[in-house]
């Protein structure tokens, strides 16, 4: 009798041991702990900050190129934002078990990467284009304002601003655009670097693997 008894309490205590596991706690913990949701929802805030900016600039004249009202930016570190969420939402299983979760975060860490040299670019585009508005010349002609960088000059490359009623907009608020782009894209450059760092170091350093020592009485899991 007293042998029974002991061995259901063994088992129990084992049963207990391995719900207490490492593997155990960290499904529980997973999806508040080990994907990091602060970076997504930093990703979205500066994706949506970048492409409303992106805007307005492109509402001073519709003579801005492209590259000069980096909405397309935004748009895509929005989207890399989503497929964060999307992670977050994947049940977690250890060691990309499934195949859901493998591609996702392979998806995601892709995007980080991408978003990273998209930001880069954003950046080096929005430097190039404060530096050059910020030592502008400009003078109203008609409805436009038409700017250069040497009046002196007389084979100086001009830069004709159509719609701008006021050339002091270009010589200053959409300077202050530029230099607003620059930080939210330096801002969103590290946090797509967080994102590619945490998902490599989850891949390749942090894991768990189900060993057991001892006898299945007195299991112990060990980290590797």
């Amino acid at each position: 009798m007293g042998q029974g008894q002991k061995g259901s309490s063994d088992k129990k205590e084992g049963k207990k041991k391995r719900d207490e596991s490492p593997t155990s706690e960290d499904g529980k913990k997973c999806r508040a702990c080990r994907f990091p949701l602060l970076v997504a929802l930093l990703q979205l805030l500066l994706g949506v900050a970048v492409t409303a900016v992106a805007f307005l600039m492109l509402a001073i004249s519709p003579s801005l190129l492209a590259r000069e009202t980096p909405h397309w930016a935004g748009i895509i570190l929005c989207l890399v934002s989503i497929l964060g969420f999307i992670l977050y939402c994947v049940t977690y299983v250890p060691d990309e078990r499934t195949s859901t979760q493998f591609i996702v975060k392979l998806l995601y860490f892709v995007l980080c990467t991408i978003g990273l040299v998209i930001s880069v670019l954003v950046m080096a585009f929005a430097g190039h284009h404060h530096s050059q508005t910020s030592n502008f010349s400009c003078k109203q002609v008609g409805e436009d304002c038409v700017c250069m960088l040497d009046e002196k000059d007389p084979i100086a490359r001009t830069f004709t601003y159509k719609g701008v009623s006021d050339c002091k907009v270009i010589t200053g608020t959409l300077t202050l655009y530029f230099l607003i782009q620059i930080l939210l894209n330096l801002a969103q450059a590290l946090v797509c670097a967080v994102g590619v760092f945490i998902m490599w170091k989850h891949r390749y350093q942090t894991f768990f693997a189900g060993l057991q020592i001892g006898s299945p009485s007195t299991q112990h899991w060990q980290k590797v």
